[in-house]
């Protein structure tokens, strides 16, 4: 893709209105950062050690997957009703990232199979083409923060907006909303956290809503779960330093 990295107007960012790419785009970035550096640290010679690096990759393509079939059932509708082929660039980013996808599954694979003294030129090939995967993530989902946000913005009101994002986590299956929490509410800011939280405490029941929390618990440093139970209305109990 062809993206420039400039920034883009000041009107097309506007932290008042709902954003639908916001919390999940942290969460890829934080997903993608830490699997990166997991799978550059392999030890090639550790079966356990490889075995969970690539488990960890496996999850962060399945999390990839289902975003993009978010987003094109969902978010694109939305602004191609509004603005016909509106969507298209990043539509046309989606169909190049599953190919991707597939080539990253494909390498993992052959890493799996190889024997010890052929991993290591192996797992090398798949690290750096999963950075370059992760560059063009990080592009795509700026121009998705800004040029289709703003198509957003300007043809739905807020309230419009929610109702998208509540039918899109709606289609969620409780081990997606745990692994989604899992990586982004870490990656929010406080304030986003508790919004975030609230949100879920709302429509959740509470024994699901427990899990959620029970999941990100060791993912946050003591204030950040102090400052979320807070939010809560909640009593902060720290279970990990």
């Amino acid at each position: 893709m062809n993206t420039t990295l400039a920034p883009r107007p000041a009107a097309t960012v506007n932290a008042s209105r709902v954003d639908l790419y916001m919390p999940i785009h942290k969460a890829m970035r934080n997903f993608m950062a830490d699997t990166l550096l997991r799978v550059g640290r392999i030890d090639v010679f550790d079966d356990e050690d490889m075995h969970q690096a690539l488990v960890q990759l496996d999850e962060l393509l399945h999390f990839c997957t289902a975003h993009i079939r978010h987003e094109n059932e969902f978010i694109h509708p939305a602004i191609e009703s509004q603005m016909p082929t509106g969507a298209s660039r990043t539509a046309e980013d989606h169909d190049t990232h599953i190919e991707s996808i597939e080539v990253l599954h494909n390498q993992a694979l052959a890493l799996r199979a190889a024997r010890p003294e052929s991993r290591g030129t192996l797992a090398q090939r798949l690290y750096r083409h999963l950075a370059l995967f992760i560059a063009e993530n990080h592009q795509h989902m700026h121009v998705e923060e800004t040029s289709n946000n703003a198509v957003l913005w300007s043809h739905y009101a807020d309230d419009d907006l929610r109702e998208v994002q509540c039918r899109l986590l709606d289609t969620l299956a409780p081990a997606e909303h745990l692994r989604m929490a899992r990586w982004m509410v870490p990656a929010l800011s406080p304030a986003e956290r508790a919004g975030f939280m609230s949100g879920l405490q709302a429509r959740m029941a509470p024994d699901a809503f427990q899990a959620v929390l029970d999941t990100v618990q060791p993912h946050l440093d003591s204030s950040g779960w102090i400052k979320l139970m807070r939010a809560l209305g909640r009593t902060a109990i720290v279970k990990y330093a």
